[in-house]
Order: structure tokens, then C-alpha cells, then sequence
């Protein structure tokens, strides 16, 4: 499995604001600015809402998304240039997300342009990690 893993270097990435008194229409409009912006990022393999995995009684599967929540998947090579670019977009705004290699998931919440370049390494500690490798 690691090896699969390491074949395929993509990490995904599921990120929002962590920002309480926002309202779901706020939240919903920078889904929708990220989502358009990734999409037309090079360094993005595949962009979307993230899914609700514990949807609501009586919603319809497949159609569940959370509000705010987008999930990117990102190759290894370019996870630089994709937490540069959140840094650039979420300027000292709080992030609250994962980062999921093949079926490990680790969560991180980053309050300043400043972690998110901080986070910068730990991400690739943990992903190193997480594949059975040494730390980078």
C-alpha cells in the first residue's frame, strides 16, 4: 500500500474558514471564489466541495456537501506552491482542515499567514511520515 501511495503522490487537502459568526452565504461565496481560482491553478490535480460523510437523515446520497468546505488534491511536488497560494488568498484569516495520504488523516488548524508558513513543513513531516518514510 505504501508503495501505491508513493506511485501516486497526490494529498488531499480539505480546507475552510474557521470562522464562526460567518454566515452560510459567506461561507458559500469563498467556497465558490476557491473553487474557481484552484481550478485554474496548474499545481491542482482535482477540486471540489468536500462531501459530508455524515449527511443529514433523508438527504439524498452523493449530493451532501458542507458549506465552505473545499477538498483539493494536490501532488506531492507541488504542495509548496499550493500552501503559498492559500497564504496569498487567506491572508491572516483562520483555516481550520485536513490532510489525508492514502487512508491517514491528520487535522490542523493554522490563525496567520505566518503558520500556514510554518504549517509548510510540518505538512511535509507528517505526509513523510504517513508514507513510512524518513521525515524531509
Amino acid at each position: 500500500m505504501a508503495e501505491a501511495i508513493k506511485k501516486e503522490k497526490i494529498i488531499q487537502f480539505t480546507f475552510g474558514l474557521d470562522e464562526p459568526e460567518m454566515e452560510d452565504s459567506e461561507r458559500l461565496k469563498f467556497a465558490k471564489k476557491m473553487l474557481s481560482e484552484l481550478r485554474n491553478l496548474d499545481e491542482v490535480e482535482k477540486v471540489d466541495r468536500a462531501e459530508d460523510l455524515n449527511p443529514e437523515a433523508g438527504s439524498k446520497p452523493g449530493f451532501a456537501t458542507l458549506i465552505g468546505i473545499v477538498t483539493a488534491q494536490v501532488s506531492f511536488n507541488n504542495i509548496t506552491e499550493f500552501l503559498g497560494f492559500l497564504g496569498d488568498r487567506l491572508q491572516d484569516k483562520q483555516i481550520k482542515g485536513s490532510i489525508k495520504v492514502g487512508d491517514n488523516e491528520v487535522e490542523f488548524e493554522v490563525k496567520s499567514c505566518q503558520e500556514l508558513a510554518e504549517f509548510e513543513q510540518t505538512a511535509l513531516n507528517l505526509i513523510a511520515a504517513m508514507e513510512g518514510g524518513s521525515s524531509v
